[in-house]
């Protein structure tokens, strides 16, 4: 079983869904509630575990309630928690989302003890570690310390740059791969042809992805479904693609089992509660 750390943010999501976005200055009314496990770094984390990986959560949660729920939730995923520090005297993450009908969604994060994760006590876990995650919702020194004790260790660093933040050039040589959309990418100024990471994946929405590796690069088509809720199909995506390359697929591999995993969990409401195991996904998608 691969090892896997994710070093990365961990929000509750509290989602309504309305009937369309608003307009600015207008006021809509929700249609539907719920409240779950969010934050990129977890979400990833939980599409890792599902999809085989033992997979550690490096984070930080506030002493309040919700970092309780938190935990247990990430827990019940089958996700270590060992690591999830909690931060006396702050308040934990919060994601506020709306979706609408057609599954689009609006979302604004407060990062709460997200802010407050450093690397002590990180050096224990790369000693073990094939590979570790990150992403763009931790402060870009972390991000840029984690990366130089990954390339000491001699273990593979893999970043999902969402959202874009000024991280070192170091840092995004190091990436292998370097994760990203399209919309991150233009903010990055990077493409299929240039780019300064070791590898590159862009993903394209219901275009699928464009995997660059070591041996050329690979054109990933999107499964057809029904979109119910996107919130979350991205991380789904870099979870399953994480899970795969640390137990030795290939580029190709690893993308097509994490366009099916994206593909699945729009189909379902919510972020981590929406993804599966290779089993249900591929029952559902009719591999």
């Amino acid at each position: 079983m691969a090892k896997l750390v994710v070093v990365g943010s961990i929000n509750l999501d509290d989602t309504v869904r309305v009937h369309a976005l608003p307009a600015p200055g207008e006021t809509v009314l929700a249609t539907d509630r719920w409240k779950g496990l969010g934050g990129k770094g977890a979400n990833q984390a939980v599409a890792a575990a599902l999809a085989g990986a033992e997979a550690q959560f490096f984070g930080c949660v506030g002493d309040d309630a919700h970092g309780t729920f938190l935990r247990e939730s990430l827990a019940g995923f089958g996700v270590g928690e060992r690591h999830l520090r909690k931060v006396p005297g702050s308040v934990s993450g919060r994601a506020i989302i709306m979706v609408d009908d057609q599954g689009e969604n609006s979302i604004v994060v407060d990062a709460g003890a997200n802010e407050q994760v450093t690397t002590d006590g990180l050096a224990e876990l790369l000693a073990s570690a094939d590979a570790v995650l990150m992403q763009g919702e931790l402060p870009a020194r972390v991000v840029d310390e984690v990366s130089a004790m990954c390339e000491d260790a001699g273990v593979r660093f893999l970043l999902n740059l969402a959202p874009p933040i000024a991280v070192s050039q170091r840092t995004l040589r190091l990436a292998d791969p370097l994760i990203v959309n399209q919309t991150e990418a233009r903010a990055l100024g990077v493409d299929a042809e240039e780019f300064p990471s070791r590898s590159l994946v862009l993903t394209l929405g219901a275009k699928g992805a464009l995997a660059v590796g070591p041996d050329g690069s690979t054109q990933i088509p999107a499964y057809k479904v029904e979109a119910v809720d996107t919130t979350g199909a991205g991380d789904a995506f870099v979870g399953t693609f994480t899970a795969a390359l640390a137990a030795g697929a290939d580029f190709a591999q690893a993308a097509h089992q994490a366009s099916a995993a994206a593909a699945y969990s729009v189909t379902r409401p919510g972020t981590s509660p929406s993804y599966g195991t290779p089993e249900e996904i591929a029952a559902a998608l009719k591999l």
